[in-house]
């Protein structure tokens, strides 16, 4: 005779799997490191800088 399975149980083990398989799903998608993030912000600041820099003053 087969042991009785608690069905509770047995829907959250699944439903934590699909939401599990979605959150990596969205990682490999939208997902970026810090290090390209923190690179993102630097070159933005950079260029924020370059372009002051290039402005003529009105003197």
């Amino acid at each position: 005779m087969t042991q009785p399975i608690n069905l509770n149980r047995e829907r959250k083990r699944r439903d934590r799997a699909a939401r599990k398989k979605q959150a990596d799903e969205n990682a490999v998608k939208f997902g970026r490191t810090k290090g390209e993030r923190m690179r993102d912000d630097h070159d933005a600041d950079r260029a924020g800088r370059d372009h002051d820099g290039h402005r003529l003053d009105d003197t």
